[in-house]
């Protein structure tokens, strides 16, 4: 349910270029770096949350994004809703196929390889029609998964077209992200994001405005 939303709110139009598979898809996301770092922070409130902040403080004349991180650190869901990720080479990592298979089988995302001299270049999750459809209509059937889409749609926006290597980077500017030990789980960093907000909001001397609010809306 989880990469099914965030592979519909992630996905880029396919064009004539893509080939064959495109014909059959509504929407692709290219490579598999970018997917599982866009995974990373919805699986990780406390870190959105820190990301959030970053970008609060590089428009502090934007104060809807630290409304945004507060409401997830005020809360219990960087516990509640934290999904554990390994450290690999490349940062945040789970193994898709296992993941994705229910989603393949079904008829709702396919995959394919980019290859390039008998070397594996790009990976490439397409949506089905069947899948956006299921994505569209699953709010409908389950209202729980509400959390689920707009989180996925929060995350593709804060990632504003970022390419796997460049989100990677993002990632690893925190400390605790950076130095967990391969193959060792990558801890969370919620005191250290609630610390953080209280001086952000120590610091802040206006009130958001209804233009901010609506600006912030956007978001999700």
């Amino acid at each position: 349910m989880r990469l099914l939303l965030l592979i519909a709110a992630a996905s880029d139009t396919p064009s004539d270029e893509d080939g064959d598979v495109a014909g059959e898809a509504v929407g692709v996301v290219r490579g598999q770096l970018r997917l599982q770092k866009l995974d990373f922070w919805v699986r990780y409130p406390d870190y959105l949350a820190n990301e959030l902040m970053n970008e609060y403080e590089k428009a502090p004349d934007e104060p809807y994004l630290l409304v945004l991180a507060g409401d997830i650190l005020d809360s219990e869901e960087p516990d509640l809703r934290r999904l554990p990720m390994l450290r690999h080479r490349f940062g945040a990592f789970e193994r898709l196929d296992d993941v994705l298979a229910p989603l393949v089988e079904k008829g709702l995302v396919r995959k394919s390889q980019l290859v390039n001299h008998e070397r594996v270049t790009e990976h490439r999750y397409w949506l089905t029609v069947r899948g956006r459809e299921v994505a569209d209509t699953m709010l409908d059937e389950a209202p729980a998964v509400k959390w689920y889409r707009e989180r996925t749609q929060l995350v593709v926006r804060l990632s504003d077209g970022l390419g796997g290597e460049q989100l990677k980077r993002r990632q690893y500017l925190v400390r605790d992200y950076a130095d967990t030990p391969w193959n060792s789980h990558i801890p969370p960093i919620t005191e250290k994001a609630r610390a953080r907000l209280a001086q952000l909001r120590e610091r802040l001397t206006c009130t958001p405005n209804t233009a901010s609010h609506r600006a912030g809306d956007d978001l999700l």
